[in-house]
């Protein structure tokens, strides 16, 4: 009988009536302890060394031994059980949301201001969970999440978003971000009346700094066509310093969310826009049916109480 190499498989429940052959000694005290009769133990242990392709039983007068072949297969067996007793402990915490993997994409400011809060309560709290943080955006977010690069998305509404009926996605409104007023600080209304709100139609003819095109860029030009005018765009950037910088620098006014700016820049002031204050609102997406994951029911819970001390 010599160990077999490819396609070793041995039945772990076997090495468990190995293991308990060991610790007491006769297969009248294994059979007794494991509710089976003599015959049934040694079947099983005759089994295994055909399955091991080692001898595991030696005569020892009326009784058997272990050989040393046994009791190596023995060292990898507990190796075995303590692994799958890990595996059901995971399995149990997994189903609680503790342990697990998750891939989230994000645009930039929803990554610094929602998901970074969390992943750092997370961090103490669910150690156990693996949360890996794409940036992307808008149809990026989507076609990632399609196809399955990411478990969850957290989107800005955009013009082309799908429709909420789409059946491909479940979708969970966590708040709408409101816009202010960026204004360079020697602008009449950076210091006129700091505490009343700035009308955005009295805006029309001032040159603007915007986004980039997509949702960062579709939810200013929505605001001002709602105020009666196209922006005059003489700047576009899609990062929100450079954009602050620009108006620092007296090139434009902008609008800006408050998750991406939470105080002036230097040089620079900003202004509550009146009623009806534009906002962009910011969901999250998975996609549909997946919705019964702890973990994610978890993540999504997360960012909804996030989401709430935010506004």
């Amino acid at each position: 009988m010599e160990p077999s190499s490819p396609g070793f498989t041995v039945d772990v429940r076997r090495l468990r009536v190995l293991r308990e052959l060991a610790d007491r000694g006769t297969v009248v005290a294994t059979a007794a302890a494991l509710h089976l009769t003599p015959s049934a133990v040694s079947q099983q242990i005759a089994v295994l060394a055909r399955e091991a392709g080692v001898p595991l039983l030696a005569r020892a007068g009326r009784g058997v031994v272990l050989t040393d072949a046994a009791r190596i297969l023995l060292a990898h067996a507990d190796a075995i059980h303590a692994q799958l007793e890990r595996a059901r402990h995971d399995l149990l915490a997994h189903a609680d949301g503790g342990v697990g993997r998750l891939g989230v994409g994000a645009f930039a400011t929803a990554i610094s201001g929602l998901l970074c809060p969390v992943l750092a309560d997370w961090r103490r709290e669910r150690p156990g969970v693996d949360v890996r943080v794409h940036e992307v955006e808008g149809e990026d977010a989507l076609t990632a999440l399609h196809h399955g690069e990411v478990d969850a998305a957290v989107v800005m509404e955009w013009r082309r978003a799908p429709a909420r009926g789409d059946a491909r996605y479940a979708r969970r409104p966590l708040l709408r971000d409101p816009l202010d007023l960026l204004l360079p600080a020697d602008h009449p209304l950076a210091t006129a009346a700091a505490d009343e709100p700035v009308a955005l139609s009295d805006l029309a003819e001032e040159v603007w700094v915007t986004g980039l095109s997509g949702p960062c860029q579709d939810v200013v030009l929505d605001a001002c066509t709602a105020a009666g005018f196209t922006p005059l765009t003489h700047h576009r950037s899609g990062d929100w310093t450079a954009v602050g910088a620009l108006v620092a620098a007296g090139r434009g006014l902008a609008l800006v969310p408050r998750l991406a700016v939470t105080a002036a820049p230097p040089g620079t002031a900003l202004r509550r826009l009146a009623h009806p204050r534009p906002t962009r609102p910011v969901s999250l997406v998975t996609r549909a049916g997946s919705e019964g994951s702890p973990l994610l029911a978890a993540l999504v819970q997360a960012l909804v109480e996030r989401a709430r001390r935010v506004s």
